[in-house]
């Protein structure tokens, strides 16, 4: 049965000062392209709308120049002008910029609480788990309170060199609002899928981390 999907993409292109930023075009590209073959409908939409920044094109791989070609990777619509009764799945791209828009904007909070709380499926990858930072449920507790997930590593951000230079620490934030951070290897894909919530470390992890995603959707309709 067809789902529908969203991809969120962060609007901020300042990565701190020291160069440019945006959304990372791998971890977007690579699950568009799970999803469709999975036979889904994926939509694309950002914080602030219009054209997101990227990061980390490679126009060698073909499933990014194919995202890149989709209509639907331009012009986007913001995120909190969207319904969140439309999709069983949201998924929160990484990229730099998530560490900046993503944790305080309404959008991204109001669509992952609403898909999350009706059934649907949360996924975030490498630093799209900034958006799970403050999302809280109904009930006031954060989402991932209790439970284990996987994000970009404090020992990637050293390798990266900007680990002064992010607003903060992003494994270092989950664990402070209750996560259990379960890092891999680095630069290793790594998966954790805890219930409904679905995360993973970095690049390397963006395709089998969709690829969790499909089968938890294919779960909920068997």
């Amino acid at each position: 049965m067809n789902k529908r999907i969203l991809i969120a993409l962060t609007s901020h292109d300042d990565l701190g000062g020291v160069e440019r930023t945006g959304y990372y075009v791998p971890e977007a590209a690579h699950p568009w392209e799970v999803f469709r073959k999975a036979g889904h409908t994926v939509e694309v939409a950002s914080v602030r709308g219009g054209e997101p920044p990227q990061d980390g094109f490679d126009p060698a791989d073909p499933v990014q120049a194919a995202f890149l070609a989709a209509p639907e990777a331009h012009g986007t619509p913001r995120l909190a002008d969207l319904d969140p009764a439309r999709y069983d799945a949201v998924l929160y791209a990484g990229g730099h910029g998530t560490m900046w828009d993503f944790p305080d904007d309404p959008g991204v909070l109001r669509l992952g609480r609403e898909v999350y709380e009706r059934g649907g499926v949360v996924a975030a990858v490498c630093h799209g788990p900034a958006a799970l930072v403050n999302l809280t449920l109904s009930d006031g507790s954060y989402l991932v309170a209790g439970k284990r997930v996987a994000a970009f590593t404090n020992e990637e951000e050293e390798l990266r060199g900007v680990a002064r230079v992010v607003p903060f620490l992003l494994a270092d934030k989950l664990a402070e609002r209750g996560a259990r951070h379960e890092p891999g290897p680095v630069w290793q894909a790594r998966v954790v899928a805890d219930g409904r919530l679905v995360t993973g470390q970095n690049p390397a992890s963006a395709a089998p981390l969709a690829e969790r995603v499909v089968e938890l959707l294919a779960e909920r309709r068997a």
